[in-house]
């Protein structure tokens, strides 16, 4: 019998345990396994002939960007993204003569021997959603406004005036329901962070627990129905809010139905290259870490065939072949909300600790002669007639460089961590750090006496449980650098964090993760990952980026997969340590750009406009821009952003401040600039 004030629920392979207190409701659990990759066992559904859910695996799709109305255009990119690996494909259908237009599209497809499983993507039409029901495999709509209202008006709804909202959604909703069910038609009903409907924002905010909401109220209808052929997702610009949004849905379909649907994964609006794969990486490689996940799509400005590359190796790594090897304690008690943004409690330690921004290490130390030219590539530029350095808003604070002091004057803030074996008493320890296994700290020979970096392997092999006896052995002088060799990294290095804040040992935590990748985006998925899905539950206050031994670069092209450009593995490495903080909204040090990946409602260029936006407001670090391709898009989806270029007719480009429109039906030829004097207007604009 469970103890006194204690409630228990086993549902959908979770063990959920909520402690109660007077006023205190604490999730402990929320996936089937915190310290082992174990999948979440959700309602397996059909969608056409493809399953979904249960033990399928997990399944890849993406959208097409042509005009819906552009048959032989549509057919084309479909197969297309079908041959890069698709298994599901998205086409929008804003009106009812676009979802009329599927069937030939589907009849092309399949008369060219093509079965892959379609949706139509649906927001403000009921009526094209009731036509797609009856002809294709699946529709997605969006609660934010397949039926409520999206004007940014805050309602004072008495319960009563509430649920009557409610009733009048059921009765608009229903048809849809039938229809799905009398044709075998799934449905996913897909919430948007930035296209929560004026009635959820004024009852619960801009919040995950509001976006849980808006999906939970249509899925209950659908229940009454008997209808359970569903997918949800929470989807978000923001990986953190994403995050949490989808964990409390885990949470909230359990404890009210006994039973999980299959979850749709994705960031919406990540952006394009490097920014886009990270942010992506970081929100659905989290959640796949925890178990959480049927379904995939990285939203990308490109192409979107290019999309499948990227959820390949975000899903390869979630094989139910891996994260087997090595078995680690289970947490007892999550000493962490794992539903609300917190940093970990650390002290400071010089530069690093406590509401600091996380620090970046970069690993040098295969470099076999470190010179002031090896240091551009992580930010610091020396001026020799000037005799100065210039630094950038992403330079790394901390260089290692293994044994290697370099012979040169460093820029002022920089500063070099070594193996003990390179310190010696004329070592000056304020300019060079020592870095000790933890093994070894208690009995160094030479020590700074305000800042020592202490490495702890993490449950890779026998040794944990005297290094954990060793952690009394540390001062307040230390910064913990946590790294693990295990195939489940994350979950390994997480374990030690719980460690530590059970232990009440707040010393700051560097988190070191290595990839053995051989490829840009494999090096980006598993980097982005493994130190992301920390930071976002507020674990870290730095971060070193590294290869394993076995690691390589391959710049290839490669049929239906396009690579970044890699010339410089620093840089590379030290602009990635960068973006995941970027991604994870610890440390900015850049532009971010919202950025839809376009479909067929977009109204101009996509890709070529957020180059041109990109090229000219690079500059402008914390600015958020969102770029928009149409209005189902903006502004609603660029929930947080500062600025927003959205597409409002053919040629035509409003633009916003925040949420608010401040000029409306620009010509696209100078919308770029008419942005730019906006940006001027309102003291966002600097000058290079």
């Amino acid at each position: 019998m469970a103890p006194r004030g204690t409630k228990h629920f086993k549902n959908c392979a979770t063990s959920l345990i909520f402690v109660v207190s007077s006023n205190t409701l604490m999730l402990q659990y929320y996936t089937p396994s915190l310290t082992q990759y174990k999948r979440l066992i959700t309602r397996e559904i059909a969608v056409g002939d493809l399953l979904l859910g249960g033990q399928q695996p997990i399944r890849i799709q993406t959208m097409i960007t042509t005009d819906t109305m552009d048959t032989g255009a549509t057919v084309a990119q479909t197969i297309r993204c079908i041959e890069a690996g698709a298994e599901l494909v998205r086409i929008t259908a804003p009106s009812k003569k676009e979802a009329e237009n599927l069937l030939e599209i589907k009849k092309q497809l399949r008369a060219a021997g093509f079965n892959t499983p379609l949706v139509a993507d649906i927001h403000f039409t009921p009526n094209a959603a009731e036509i797609a029901a009856r002809l294709i495999e699946k529709v997605r709509v969006n609660p934010g406004n397949y039926v409520d209202k999206k004007k940014f008006d805050f309602i004072n709804y008495t319960d009563a005036e509430y649920f009557a909202e409610i009733e009048r959604i059921r009765e608009r909703f229903t048809p849809l329901v039938k229809i799905c069910k009398e044709h075998s038609t799934a449905m996913r009903i897909g919430t948007n962070h930035g296209s929560l409907s004026d009635r959820i924002m004024s009852r619960y905010g801009d919040s995950p627990i509001g976006m849980v909401e808006s999906a939970l109220e249509f899925l209950r209808i659908a229940r009454d129905e008997n209808y359970h052929q569903i997918v949800l997702s929470m989807k978000s610009s923001n990986p953190q809010v994403m995050v949490q949004a989808y964990r409390l849905l885990v949470q909230k379909m359990d404890e009210e139905f006994g039973e999980c649907y299959p979850l749709h994964l994705g960031v919406t609006e990540a952006g394009d290259g490097e920014d886009g794969r990270i942010k992506s990486a970081v929100g659905i490689g989290t959640l796949l870490e925890d178990g959480i996940g049927d379904t995939i799509r990285v939203s990308l400005t490109e192409d979107p065939e290019f999309e499948i590359p990227v959820c390949r190796d975000i899903v390869q790594k979630h094989t139910a072949t891996t994260h087997e090897r090595i078995t680690i304690p289970p947490i007892d008690k999550l000493p962490y909300d794992p539903f609300s943004y917190q940093r970990r409690q650390s002290f400071v330690v010089q530069n690093i600790g406590g509401k600091q921004v996380p620090v970046v290490i970069a690993d040098l130390s295969k470099e076999q002669n470190i010179t002031p030219k090896t240091l551009e590539s992580i930010g610091y530029h020396y001026d020799a007639p000037s005799d100065k350095w210039n630094i950038g808003d992403q330079a790394a604070d901390f260089i290692f460089t293994g044994t290697q002091i370099p012979d040169f004057a460093l820029p002022g803030t920089l500063r070099v961590i070594v193996y003990p074996s390179a310190i010696s008493e004329d070592t000056d320890l304020q300019k060079v750090l020592p870095i000790f296994d933890i093994s070894e700290y208690a009995t160094a020979n030479y020590k700074s006496k305000t800042l020592n970096f202490v490495m702890l392997d993490c449950y890779s092999d026998d040794k944990t449980a005297a290094n954990l006896d060793l952690l009394s052995n540390i001062d307040q002088s230390v910064v913990l650098c946590f790294s693990s060799t295990n195939d489940n990294t994350m979950q390994s290095i997480r374990r030690m964090f719980a460690e530590l804040m059970q232990r009440k040992i707040d010393n700051p935590v560097v988190i070191i993760s290595d990839s053995s990748g051989h490829t840009p985006d494999e090096h980006l998925v598993k980097l982005a990952t493994d130190t992301g899905a920390l930071l976002l539950d507020g674990l870290g206050d730095g971060i070193c980026l590294g290869y394993a031994a076995n690691a390589t670069m391959d710049n290839v092209q490669a049929k239906g997969r396009t690579y970044l450009p890699v010339k410089d593995l620093n840089q590379f490495t030290n602009n990635t340590a960068f973006s995941i903080l970027q991604a994870t909204r610890t440390r900015i040090s850049k532009t971010e750009y919202i950025s839809c990946p376009s479909c067929g409602r977009t109204l101009f260029d996509l890709q070529e406009t957020t180059a041109k936006i990109r090229e000219a407001t690079h500059h402008l670090k914390g600015v958020k821009i969102a770029i928009m391709g149409c209005i189902v898009n903006g502004p609603g989806e660029m929930a947080d952003a500062d600025f927003g270029y959205v597409g409002s007719g053919v040629g035509k480009i409003s633009l916003y401040k925040n949420k608010d429109i401040v000029k409306k039906n620009v010509p696209s030829e100078i919308a770029v600039d008419e942005l730019i004097q906006l940006l001027k207007d309102n003291g966002a604009w600097v000058e290079r």
